[in-house]
């Protein structure tokens, strides 16, 4: 592939904001190792690269789309940890000044990222999640699920919010859980509890069929084994941020895991169809559980993963593909999206 010199690309990540020692800022930091790889890539393959770390201020954001914009963006902004919405904000801004970005436009970022909606869109699309219901406030109404349920933020993502008291069995627990999410993050979503085995499905897009519409790949399955017995298998925030903590080291991640072909089948079928109904673009990361009777369910939809994990190396060697590879063809796709017009006064 040739790559003109011109190109410029801007890395826009968000900058911690958390204070040193919050028990939440560690998936903050690892951000800025996903960020240098990027560069480091794009740099060897020719591109003039800059970065920016978007904090609260998003003035300088807004000067430098405003006065000296970039060719694209790689867009590897998650949102501020204490305000998840800022996502969206973000990509909603690339789009307001018409600068073409890697990843899923804002519409999509935004409707993900609340549980409630997203839930119900794929469900109405005839796609299997858990049956669930909202508490927006209290009181707490009487569950109608069956025991046991889980308890999460309707509105973070990256685990946010989730720990093992978040699975509970009874009403009380479950007044004391959602009492905790409605006090330290807003909404609360209540699922039935799905048992079962817990695959990272990555999404990339394909080439485009004769017809010219483009087909989500899926990568080969990854696996969450949860090694302790006496804890609930879920995928909480320590398990997935905290090196130190003793649901890191209980929970490995497998790579390129071999399933049943039915199952295969069924989970890529499954994936490929949540991708396109949120409009996901790019890329995404797909968690399913998958119960012991075959049956595949959508735990959520991130439209927005991180690109660096080890996991999505293994898997994309698994198929031949290179992640470095990958990064060029991501900022190549956004390029080839081309830029409308940036407004002439930003008031």
């Amino acid at each position: 592939m040739t790559v003109m010199a011109a190109a410029r690309i801007l890395i826009v990540y968000n900058a911690p904001v958390l204070p040193p020692g919050h028990p939440e800022a560690a998936s903050e930091i690892d951000v800025l190792e996903n960020v240098d790889e990027v560069a480091r890539v794009l740099r060897e393959s020719g591109y003039s690269v800059s970065r920016l770390g978007v904090g609260r201020n998003l003035a300088p954001l807004l000067e430098v789309l405003k006065s000296n914009p970039p060719d694209a963006i790689f867009n590897l902004f998650e949102g501020l940890a204490d305000q998840p919405s800022t996502e969206e904000v973000v990509a909603g801004i690339y789009e307001w000044f018409g600068i073409p970005f890697t990843g899923s436009p804002a519409f999509t970022l935004a409707l993900a990222r609340d549980k409630r909606r997203a839930n119900w869109l794929l469900r109405g699309a005839g796609l299997p999640v858990a049956r669930f219901f909202a508490v927006e406030h209290l009181p707490v109404p009487p569950c109608p699920l069956s025991w046991p349920v889980i308890v999460k933020p309707a509105g973070t993502d990256a685990s946010l919010g989730i720990e093992q008291r978040s699975v509970v069995e009874s009403q009380a627990e479950l007044e004391e859980q959602v009492g905790r999410v409605l006090q330290s993050y807003g909404p609360a979503v209540v699922e039935e509890y799905i048992p079962g085995r817990e695959f990272l499905m990555h999404v990339v897009e394909g080439a485009p069929d004769p017809t010219g519409r483009s087909v989500p790949l899926v990568l080969p399955p990854g696996e969450v084994v949860f090694l302790n017995p006496h804890e609930w298998p879920i995928y909480t925030y320590r398990a997935k941020w905290d090196r130190k903590a003793p649901e890191f080291m209980a929970a490995d991640i497998r790579s390129a895991v071999v399933l049943p072909p039915e199952w295969h089948e069924r989970i890529v079928t499954l994936c490929r169809s949540a991708f396109q109904v949120l409009g996901c673009r790019d890329y995404a990361r797909i968690d399913i559980r998958m119960t012991p009777a075959g049956e595949p369910y959508v735990l959520e939809v991130n439209p927005n993963p991180f690109l660096t994990h080890e996991i999505f190396y293994e898997v994309l060697d698994a198929i031949g593909r290179c992640h470095s590879q990958l990064l060029i063809d991501l900022i190549a796709a956004a390029l080839a999206r081309g830029r409308s017009s940036i407004p002439r006064e930003i008031a």
